[in-house]
């Protein structure tokens, strides 16, 4: 398995779309840190673009890898080598080839610039740590997509579908969901909701962490009872590990039963 994650690992780092990523995110937290002194807001305008975009190029590499090296993956399967260590193997060379150069990208303008004080630290790495989960997440569905179809169109499109849920249709239909039910207690259902799409949750625990959540209301004050606290911040990062844990699982068990 370590063989197969080096060779994909590479291959990807060698691409240029790797390099046009890692480019974009440099040029991005140079330009914000060279036109905003409050590294606040930089974190802000960062967390609106990361927790979109990343998502979105880790659905779009992992179809797009794993359809165009279908006929190395079954040159693979030939050779007496387990099938969970291929799959595995290349699953997680595309997910860190990506998380990779989106720490470089972030990491080395804010390491020029000066991170500034242990909060705003935390606040960065918080960041990225969001980055990292979100793209191993959107990785491991894609590579589900991917092999539970065979015509390229049609799981480049589910794959498609999948970002635009979790990214914008979720969005919408939770604030439908509470406007349509604002005179019940919608406690319990917001805190669910928002656990249910990592890529909310992502997002309360950035917001929260800087101490701006009395913008979010009353909701706000329920994020900050539950995901404020330690015990909330264990769960929120366990609900994280279970979104990458589950569909990889789901991508070991497709790759074991499916007819190559």
């Amino acid at each position: 398995m370590i063989k197969i994650l080096k060779y994909s690992f590479s291959d990807l780092m060698r691409s240029r779309w790797s390099y046009a990523y890692f480019l974009f995110y440099f040029l991005l937290g140079m330009g914000l840190l060279f036109l905003s002194n409050d590294l606040s807001k930089a974190i802000i305008t960062l967390m609106n673009i990361v927790l979109v975009l990343t998502p979105l190029i880790g659905t779009v590499f992992g179809v797009m890898y794993f359809y165009s090296a279908r006929e190395f993956t079954e040159l693979l399967l030939a050779q007496p080598i387990k099938r969970k260590h291929i799959f595995l193997g290349q699953y997680l060379g595309i997910s860190s080839s990506l998380s990779l150069s989106l720490i470089l990208g972030l990491g080395i303008p804010f390491l020029i610039y000066g991170i500034g004080g242990s909060g705003q630290s935390v606040n960065f790495l918080l960041l990225l740590m969001a980055g990292v989960f979100l793209t191993f997440i959107f990785v491991a569905l894609s590579v589900n997509i991917t092999l539970r179809h065979e015509n390229k169109i049609k799981g480049f499109g589910y794959a498609i579908l999948t970002w635009l849920l979790l990214a914008v249709i979720y969005d919408g239909l939770f604030l439908i969901g509470l406007l349509m039910f604002n005179e019940y207690p919608l406690d319990s259902f917001t805190l669910l909701a928002s656990v249910l799409n990592p890529i909310d949750l992502s997002r309360i625990l950035i917001l929260l962490k800087l101490d701006i959540s009395a913008l979010l209301g009353y909701t706000g004050a329920i994020f900050r009872n539950f995901f404020g606290t330690d015990y909330g911040m264990i769960v929120s990062l366990g609900v994280l590990c279970m979104w990458v844990i589950v569909p990889v699982g789901l991508l070991l068990r497709t790759a074991k039963k499916k007819d190559f």
